[in-house]
């Protein structure tokens, strides 16, 4: 459920109160960037892996984005704020106002920058997926941009849920494993885990990112390798990641049973969340600090 209050550029506003403009080429070609952050106890969680990428997707979409992520960051604390929601996920958008046929009177801005909260999600105990062929194009320029255009995704994805399944393993024009429409995946075998390379047509999720360089677990190796669905299938191990879910375990792809035991994603879990703590107390104490 969206809260009340959303950022509209410099302004909290209740979300009924919100005006968009036809003109805003963005909301009728779904020309711009955006990310989901998980806010815990106040804080932007990895704000600065999020605006990292933000700012080479909108590079490579020539998307404008704001130059001073800072001014944003406190922007996006006042409506955690004025929502009173702590603990939550938020949805940062930058819309694109020209540009194309359709491009018309706006708000005399070059973007809009849009931001909403919203209550976080019950994942359950595990997830259920399906495939879907040629679902990412791995030679795409555009492969693995967080953009706007988002109704392919949604469409497998509830094309999906109306047979029953939770979500969809995307497979590239090599039918190679990429990644889920919300989701990175990632298999097990013993210590050794992995999860498709960009190569693959797959977006950088910052969980993913957080796995493969900080959030390291001892005696566990994870790297970025190609793998077909055969290769799922026979893991140990099959789990995916998001903002929101954490490290989800997968017992389901197209009604077969995956994986046998649980060992290297309940270590990497654990440290996940320990980072995840640390982060937040990091930042908590530096603005107690001021």
């Amino acid at each position: 459920m969206i809260h009340r209050y959303v950022l509209h550029n410099d302004a909290i506003c209740d979300a009924a109160d919100l005006t968009l403009s036809p003109g805003q080429v963005g909301l009728l070609a779904g020309w711009g960037v955006f990310t989901t952050m998980r806010v815990a106890d106040g804080v932007l969680f990895a704000f600065e892996r999020h605006w990292a990428r933000m700012k080479r997707d909108a590079t490579a979409m020539h998307v404008p984005l704001p130059e001073d992520s800072e001014s944003v960051r406190r922007k996006l604390v006042e409506l955690v704020e004025a929502n009173g929601a702590f603990n939550c996920t938020l949805r940062l958008v930058v819309v694109r106002n020209g540009g194309g046929m359709w491009a018309g009177p706006s708000n005399g801005r070059e973007g809009d920058v849009i931001a909403l909260t919203a209550t976080s999600k019950e994942w359950g105990e595990g997830a259920k997926l399906a495939y879907q062929e040629n679902g990412r194009h791995a030679a795409c320029p555009f492969a693995g941009t967080k953009i706007l255009s988002w109704a392919m995704n949604l469409t497998w994805l509830e094309s999906a849920q109306w047979r029953g399944f939770d979500e969809v393993i995307l497979l590239n024009e090599r039918g190679e494993v990429a990644e889920c429409t919300s989701a990175n995946i990632f298999i097990a075998n013993g210590n050794e885990v992995w999860t498709p390379p960009l190569t693959s047509g797959c977006l950088p999720g910052i969980t993913r990112e957080l796995l493969l360089s900080d959030a390291r677990a001892a005696g566990i190796n994870v790297s970025a390798k190609a793998f077909a669905p055969a290769d799922l299938e026979a893991a140990d191990e099959v789990f995916i990641t998001s903002t929101t879910r954490e490290l989800l375990p997968v017992l389901q792809v197209e009604g077969k049973r995956v994986g046998r035991c649980d060992n290297a994603r309940r270590a990497l879990a654990a440290v996940f969340r320990e980072y995840v703590r640390n982060y937040v107390a990091e930042r908590r104490e530096a603005l107690a600090r001021g």
